[in-house]
């Protein structure tokens, strides 16, 4: 973990401060983002946006979660899950031990908090791999990215701003991703069963 200095927190108030650091761990951190309903709407919110309207996009909740490990001490970092005819996945990742783990928003019920067990990101990364797919049943996760620090974005109040940060997303796109799978066993993927399915679209947010 990394000290952090109060010119980080730059523009968070006391008592938003107050709250970030109560949820105490990682886990805190996804207890909250459970709690809060899911955004379907097409908006970018801060970190600050996200603890006054109280809800939360995949995008929104990554983010928020890695300026809530900041608070704890952890660096703030993402990682982005890259899909075929699916909406990507931005995950707040923090390393304990050695070891990978991540604090995730989503709409499906096993796209969220990954256990700090995982010796690499690939190995990180593919523990999604089994229930990420679209309503097709069709498995869409193909590619991650490597870590990014949000503390890059600072200049431009990513934690506080009340403007959209559509920039982060943006950036996302830009970067490199790593493949997860050859080109012949994208070809041999199955769809998942209605079982999964209905198991993993428990709580699920229609629009």
């Amino acid at each position: 973990m990394n000290s952090a200095g109060g010119r980080q927190f730059q523009g968070l108030t006391p008592r938003e401060l107050r709250t970030l650091r109560g949820l105490k761990t990682p886990a805190g951190i996804q207890r909250f983002l459970d709690e809060l309903p899911y955004n379907l709407s097409f908006t970018a919110r801060s970190p600050q946006k996200v603890l006054h309207d109280r809800t939360a996009s995949c995008l929104e909740g990554g983010i928020f979660a890695a300026a809530a490990l900041r608070v704890l001490g952890f660096r703030p970092l993402i990682f982005d899950l890259e899909a075929e005819q699916d909406t990507d996945h931005v995950v707040a990742i923090f390393k304990r031990r050695g070891h990978w783990g991540a604090v995730a928003k989503s709409n499906f019920t096993g796209c969220r908090y990954r256990e700090p067990v995982y010796r690499n990101l690939r190995e990180l990364a593919m523990s999604y791999f089994n229930v990420y797919f679209n309503l097709r049943g069709e498995r869409t996760l193909r590619r991650y990215s490597r870590p990014v620090n949000l503390a890059r974005f600072d200049r431009l109040n990513w934690m506080a701003t009340q403007k959209p940060i559509w920039f982060i997303a943006e950036y996302l796109c830009e970067i490199p991703h790593i493949p997860l799978l050859a080109p012949a066993m994208e070809k041999r993927l199955t769809r998942v069963d209605s079982r999964t399915i209905k198991g993993e679209m428990v709580g699920h947010r229609k629009k």
